[in-house]
Protein backbone atom coordinates (compact mmCIF):
# COMPACT_ATOMS: atom_id res chain seq x y z
CA UNK A 1 0.00 0.00 0.00
CA UNK A 2 1.23 3.13 -1.15
CA UNK A 3 2.19 6.33 1.35
CA UNK A 4 -0.94 8.15 0.01
CA UNK A 5 -3.23 5.43 0.40
CA UNK A 6 -2.16 5.18 4.12
CA UNK A 7 -2.19 8.28 4.54
CA UNK A 8 -5.99 8.88 2.62
CA UNK A 9 -6.99 6.20 4.89
CA UNK A 10 -5.90 7.98 8.21
CA UNK A 11 -7.49 10.99 7.46
CA UNK A 12 -10.89 9.16 6.84
CA UNK A 13 -10.51 6.77 10.21
CA UNK A 14 -10.00 10.70 11.71
CA UNK A 15 -12.91 11.86 10.08
CA UNK A 16 -15.12 9.64 11.08
CA UNK A 17 -14.19 9.49 14.55
CA UNK A 18 -14.19 13.47 14.47
CA UNK A 19 -18.19 12.84 13.25
CA UNK A 20 -19.29 10.48 16.08
CA UNK A 21 -17.68 12.49 18.30
CA UNK A 22 -19.44 15.80 17.60
CA UNK A 23 -22.79 13.83 17.18
CA UNK A 24 -25.02 14.88 19.65
CA UNK A 25 -25.47 12.53 22.53
CA UNK A 26 -29.10 10.41 22.67
CA UNK A 27 -30.00 10.86 26.92
CA UNK A 28 -31.89 8.12 26.70
CA UNK A 29 -29.21 5.70 25.32
CA UNK A 30 -26.81 6.87 28.10
CA UNK A 31 -25.91 4.23 31.69
CA UNK A 32 -26.81 7.08 33.74
CA UNK A 33 -31.31 7.92 31.89
CA UNK A 34 -31.02 4.03 32.10
CA UNK A 35 -30.39 3.78 36.36
CA UNK A 36 -32.39 6.41 36.70
CA UNK A 37 -35.34 5.61 35.17
CA UNK A 38 -35.36 2.23 36.15
CA UNK A 39 -35.27 3.85 39.67
CA UNK A 40 -38.37 5.46 39.34
CA UNK A 41 -40.22 2.34 37.77
CA UNK A 42 -38.88 0.55 40.76
CA UNK A 43 -39.74 3.22 43.53
CA UNK A 44 -43.30 4.00 41.68
CA UNK A 45 -44.05 0.46 42.05
CA UNK A 46 -43.87 0.50 45.94
CA UNK A 47 -45.58 3.91 46.06
CA UNK A 48 -48.93 2.47 47.00
CA UNK A 49 -47.18 0.34 49.84
CA UNK A 50 -46.86 -2.78 47.78
CA UNK A 51 -45.63 -3.94 44.81
CA UNK A 52 -47.78 -5.83 42.19
CA UNK A 53 -46.59 -8.82 39.96
CA UNK A 54 -48.40 -6.54 36.94
CA UNK A 55 -46.46 -3.24 37.76
CA UNK A 56 -43.46 -5.59 37.33
CA UNK A 57 -44.56 -7.12 34.13
CA UNK A 58 -45.53 -3.63 32.41
CA UNK A 59 -42.13 -2.56 33.69
CA UNK A 60 -40.27 -4.97 31.76
CA UNK A 61 -42.91 -4.43 28.75
CA UNK A 62 -41.64 -1.24 28.50
CA UNK A 63 -37.91 -1.63 28.58
CA UNK A 64 -38.04 -4.82 26.42
CA UNK A 65 -35.42 -6.89 28.37
CA UNK A 66 -34.27 -9.29 26.33
CA UNK A 67 -34.30 -12.95 27.31
CA UNK A 68 -30.39 -13.66 28.05
CA UNK A 69 -30.35 -9.89 30.48
CA UNK A 70 -33.63 -10.65 32.54
CA UNK A 71 -31.80 -11.96 35.47
CA UNK A 72 -29.52 -8.71 35.42
CA UNK A 73 -32.55 -6.59 35.16
CA UNK A 74 -34.37 -8.17 37.37
CA UNK A 75 -30.95 -7.79 40.21
CA UNK A 76 -30.62 -3.98 39.14
CA UNK A 77 -34.86 -2.80 39.31
CA UNK A 78 -34.58 -4.63 43.24
CA UNK A 79 -31.32 -3.24 44.16
CA UNK A 80 -33.25 0.53 42.47
CA UNK A 81 -36.38 -0.18 44.56
CA UNK A 82 -34.33 -0.48 48.07
CA UNK A 83 -31.70 2.08 47.25
CA UNK A 84 -31.51 4.95 49.62
CA UNK A 85 -31.61 7.68 47.52
CA UNK A 86 -35.12 9.13 46.74
CA UNK A 87 -37.09 9.15 43.67
CA UNK A 88 -36.88 13.11 43.18
CA UNK A 89 -32.85 12.47 42.97
CA UNK A 90 -33.22 10.37 39.98
CA UNK A 91 -35.86 12.98 38.46
CA UNK A 92 -33.33 15.43 39.00
CA UNK A 93 -30.74 13.74 37.17
CA UNK A 94 -32.93 12.94 34.33
CA UNK A 95 -33.52 16.78 34.22
CA UNK A 96 -29.73 17.25 34.04
CA UNK A 97 -29.51 14.89 31.59
CA UNK A 98 -32.19 15.57 29.00
CA UNK A 99 -31.80 19.55 29.32
CA UNK A 100 -31.79 21.60 26.34
CA UNK A 101 -31.60 18.10 24.09
CA UNK A 102 -33.42 18.42 20.72
CA UNK A 103 -36.10 15.69 21.80
CA UNK A 104 -36.62 16.98 25.58
CA UNK A 105 -40.35 17.35 24.97
CA UNK A 106 -40.56 13.66 23.70
CA UNK A 107 -38.33 12.52 25.81
CA UNK A 108 -39.73 14.09 29.41
CA UNK A 109 -43.82 12.82 27.76
CA UNK A 110 -42.47 9.50 27.10
CA UNK A 111 -41.18 9.04 29.94
CA UNK A 112 -44.13 10.26 32.71
CA UNK A 113 -46.03 8.16 30.44
CA UNK A 114 -44.44 4.82 30.62
CA UNK A 115 -44.62 5.93 34.41
CA UNK A 116 -48.29 6.09 34.00
CA UNK A 117 -48.43 2.92 32.73
CA UNK A 118 -46.52 1.37 35.34
CA UNK A 119 -48.91 3.05 38.10
CA UNK A 120 -52.09 1.78 36.42
CA UNK A 121 -50.52 -1.67 35.61
CA UNK A 122 -52.67 -2.97 38.92
CA UNK A 123 -56.03 -1.37 37.66
CA UNK A 124 -55.54 1.34 40.21
CA UNK A 125 -54.65 4.93 40.53
CA UNK A 126 -53.51 5.54 44.38
CA UNK A 127 -53.01 9.10 45.76
CA UNK A 128 -49.54 8.15 46.94
CA UNK A 129 -48.97 7.48 42.84
CA UNK A 130 -50.52 10.66 41.87
CA UNK A 131 -47.92 12.63 44.16
CA UNK A 132 -45.24 10.70 42.91
CA UNK A 133 -46.07 11.26 39.24
CA UNK A 134 -46.89 15.00 40.01
CA UNK A 135 -43.57 15.78 41.93
CA UNK A 136 -41.73 13.89 39.04
CA UNK A 137 -43.28 15.86 36.31
CA UNK A 138 -42.82 19.63 37.84
CA UNK A 139 -38.96 18.52 38.31
CA UNK A 140 -38.84 17.34 35.19
CA UNK A 141 -40.50 20.85 33.86
CA UNK A 142 -42.94 19.05 32.49
CA UNK A 143 -46.41 21.90 32.14
CA UNK A 144 -49.66 21.51 33.99
CA UNK A 145 -51.82 21.13 31.08
CA UNK A 146 -49.26 18.65 29.63
CA UNK A 147 -49.18 16.22 33.03
CA UNK A 148 -53.27 16.52 32.74
CA UNK A 149 -53.50 15.15 28.87
CA UNK A 150 -51.39 12.21 29.85
CA UNK A 151 -53.46 11.81 33.27
CA UNK A 152 -56.77 11.89 31.37
CA UNK A 153 -55.69 9.12 29.08
CA UNK A 154 -54.49 6.96 32.03
CA UNK A 155 -56.81 6.69 34.92
CA UNK A 156 -60.30 5.86 33.99
CA UNK A 157 -62.13 8.01 36.22
CA UNK A 158 -60.02 11.32 34.64
CA UNK A 159 -60.63 10.13 30.96
CA UNK A 160 -61.45 13.46 28.87
CA UNK A 161 -61.47 13.20 25.69
CA UNK A 162 -60.99 17.25 25.39
CA UNK A 163 -58.07 16.99 28.16
CA UNK A 164 -56.50 14.13 25.78
CA UNK A 165 -56.55 16.48 22.93
CA UNK A 166 -55.44 19.20 24.93
CA UNK A 167 -58.38 21.82 24.14
CA UNK A 168 -60.84 23.49 26.09
CA UNK A 169 -64.38 21.89 25.82
CA UNK A 170 -65.66 25.26 24.60
CA UNK A 171 -63.53 24.63 21.27
CA UNK A 172 -64.72 24.76 18.28
CA UNK A 173 -64.96 22.04 15.13
CA UNK A 174 -61.47 23.66 13.59
CA UNK A 175 -59.42 23.93 16.69
CA UNK A 176 -60.26 20.14 18.03
CA UNK A 177 -59.30 18.98 14.40
CA UNK A 178 -55.74 21.35 14.63
CA UNK A 179 -55.32 20.04 17.93
CA UNK A 180 -55.23 16.10 16.82
CA UNK A 181 -53.94 16.35 13.63
CA UNK A 182 -50.88 18.15 15.54
CA UNK A 183 -50.57 15.20 18.43
CA UNK A 184 -50.91 12.65 15.63
CA UNK A 185 -47.58 14.17 13.67
CA UNK A 186 -45.46 14.66 17.32
CA UNK A 187 -46.56 11.08 17.80
CA UNK A 188 -45.95 9.01 14.59
CA UNK A 189 -43.79 6.31 14.93
CA UNK A 190 -41.72 7.33 11.80
CA UNK A 191 -40.80 11.06 12.87
CA UNK A 192 -39.90 9.32 16.74
CA UNK A 193 -37.62 6.98 15.11
CA UNK A 194 -36.14 9.43 13.08
CA UNK A 195 -35.29 11.36 15.98
CA UNK A 196 -33.34 8.35 17.22
CA UNK A 197 -36.03 7.97 20.24
CA UNK A 198 -35.43 4.27 21.71
CA UNK A 199 -38.04 1.48 21.08
CA UNK A 200 -39.52 1.28 24.57
CA UNK A 201 -40.92 5.04 24.05
CA UNK A 202 -41.73 4.42 20.28
CA UNK A 203 -44.00 1.74 22.00
CA UNK A 204 -45.01 4.83 24.41
CA UNK A 205 -46.05 6.94 22.02
CA UNK A 206 -47.99 4.11 19.66
CA UNK A 207 -50.37 3.78 22.71
CA UNK A 208 -50.47 7.66 23.18
CA UNK A 209 -51.13 7.76 19.48
CA UNK A 210 -54.13 5.44 19.97
CA UNK A 211 -55.66 7.35 22.25
CA UNK A 212 -55.73 10.77 21.03
CA UNK A 213 -57.14 9.26 17.76
CA UNK A 214 -60.13 7.42 20.32
CA UNK A 215 -60.39 10.46 21.65
CA UNK A 216 -60.49 12.78 18.39
CA UNK A 217 -63.48 9.85 17.21
CA UNK A 218 -65.46 10.36 20.04
CA UNK A 219 -65.83 14.12 19.65
CA UNK A 220 -66.03 14.02 15.66
CA UNK A 221 -69.52 11.93 16.76
CA UNK A 222 -70.52 13.72 19.38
Amino acid sequence: MSFWRRLLERLQAIRLDLESWLRPVDPTMTVDFSIAFISLAAKLAKADGRVSISEVVMFRRIMEIPPEEEENAARVYNLCREEAAGYQHYARRIRRLILGHQNEEEIRTNLIDGLFHIALADGEYHTEEDLFLRQVAEILQMSDRGFEQLRARHVPDAWCAYGVLGVDPEAPAVVVRDAWRRLVRQNHPDLLISKGLPPEMIRIAESRLKDINRAYEELAHA
